[in-house]
């Protein structure tokens, strides 16, 4: 007799990371395939591109956006868009199953009642980063942010309200989950260069996508 039939799996791992901060360990590894079926047909529609910071530097993290908002970047400056700017059409329609998983993970960090309208889906290889940066484009930073990683791991930089405060060094790995918000809703965070890899699923890439209320 198997004592362990119907027991339900242990809950993932907690980790506090700052004051409002909350590390997921691999939480979504039980939707990773439809997930992944269904990144794949909002990337077929909003294809991922390197845009253009407003100093003129194209990222190295190639992007794109499904919802309401997206979140874009040129000479012009950093917004939130209701429009592909290379289509212009709307961006694809913010999936179930991910919004689903936003509003899940907020309300598991402390979070009840999330509702996101924005997720930007950044594809990073070797060598791409994200330097230390706040998330101030949002009409209420009353909402917090959910950020799930998927394929090959990377350090997500941690640090404070100042950018000279100390960063915290985080690894994620593939299902991983962070969430911050309240206190740390305007910490500055970002992602070291990506180290070479292969992931079984992903080949050699990070996706990263990242959950707002942004109107």
């Amino acid at each position: 007799m198997d004592l362990l039939a119907g027991l339900e799996p242990p809950p993932p791992a907690r980790e506090e990371i700052g004051p409002g901060a909350v590390l997921l360990r691999g939480w979504a590894l039980p939707r990773v395939e439809d997930l992944l079926v269904t990144l794949a047909q909002v990337t077929a529609a909003a294809p991922f591109r390197r845009m253009m910071t407003p100093g003129g530097f194209e990222m190295s993290v190639a992007m794109t956006n499904c919802g309401p908002a997206g979140w874009v970047t040129d000479r012009s400056g950093y917004r939130y868009a209701s429009q592909d700017p290379l289509t212009g059409l709307p961006w694809p329609p913010l999936p179930e199953i991910v919004r689903d998983l936003a509003r899940v993970a907020a309300a598991e960090a402390g979070y009840a009642g999330f509702d996101p309208d924005a997720c930007l889906i950044n594809q990073y290889e070797p060598g791409a980063r994200l330097t230390l940066h706040q998330d101030r484009d949002e009409r209420d930073k009353g909402h917090p942010i959910v950020s799930l990683s998927l394929g090959l791991p990377a350090t997500f930089q941690f640090g404070g309200l100042k950018r000279t405060d100390p960063v915290r060094r985080v690894a994620l790995a593939h299902g991983d989950v962070v969430v911050w918000g309240g206190p740390s809703r305007l910490f500055h965070h970002g992602v070291l260069p990506l180290k070479d890899g292969v992931h079984p699923l992903l080949g050699a890439r990070r996706i990263n996508l990242t959950l707002r209320r942004a109107f």
